[in-house]
């Protein structure tokens, strides 16, 4: 009897995750698939004032989006996180480069290269590893804006089914708080995790899990590689 395709779990907000899901569909991936984000974004504003701002700094394509829809402006040069993010920057209409796979990479390379400062970091309420500090005490002045929210939102009953029952789940998580908030809903499913870093891979210590994997950058085309493999592997029936 054939082996059921594994359930694939998404749980970023729903365009992020749709994009996500086609473009393994697209390389071949077989699932099937339940979106249940744990994160909503409500843009909260308001806009900064950007007088005297030389560049803008986004880590997520949330912060482009809240940008564009309380008007900001996109003549600014601007310095992101992933190339997932500078593509969204650059559809904006904004100048892009992406600096790094993630935050710690951006800030080593905007001090190595030192921009036109001071520069503003535009982001979410909740927020990781103290950017805009580093960079100023590292000679770079960085103001911040927080632009956006990230309330947490319950799991679906399809998501909570899905890991309460037997099958294999294929969970990729982006972010520590998304891992955070994936320990809090539990699973007692055979639960195959991607993790985009070491930091989200520590965030879900607690969780039960038959196995995680760490994605060899923290690029959304290198967690779909582990997340390809992951339900190649489910639907084999090795775990």
């Amino acid at each position: 009897m054939p082996q059921p395709p594994p359930v694939l779990l998404l749980t970023r907000p729903h365009p992020a995750s749709e994009r996500f899901a086609e473009q393994l569909r697209a390389g071949g991936a077989v699932f099937r698939l339940i979106i249940s984000p744990l994160l909503s974004i409500e843009v909260t504003g308001p806009l900064p004032e950007t007088t005297g701002i030389r560049g803008v700094i986004f880590t997520s394509a949330n912060g482009v989006m809240a940008w564009q829809t309380l008007g900001g402006g996109t003549d600014l040069p601007v310095y992101t996180v992933g190339t997932a993010t500078a593509r969204a920057a650059a559809a904006a209409g904004m100048s892009a480069a992406c600096m790094g796979g993630d935050v710690d990479a951006l800030g080593r390379r905007l001090l190595a290269c030192k921009p036109p400062a001071p520069l503003l970091h535009a982001h979410g309420a909740h927020v990781r590893g103290e950017l805009a500090r580093r960079l100023s005490n590292g000679g770079l002045p960085c103001a911040t804006a927080v632009i956006y929210d990230q309330p947490a939102v319950p799991l679906s009953d399809a998501a909570r089914a899905a890991l309460a029952g037997d099958a294999p789940v294929v969970v990729p998580v982006f972010s520590p708080r998304t891992g955070e908030l994936l320990v809090n809903e539990g699973a007692k499913a055979p639960l195959l995790v991607a993790a985009m870093s070491e930091a989200v891979a520590k965030a879900l210590e607690p969780l039960h899990k038959r196995g995680i994997r760490v994605a060899r950058t923290p690029e959304s085309d290198a967690m779909r590689e582990v997340v390809s493999d992951l339900l190649t592997r489910a639907l084999a029936g090795e775990f």
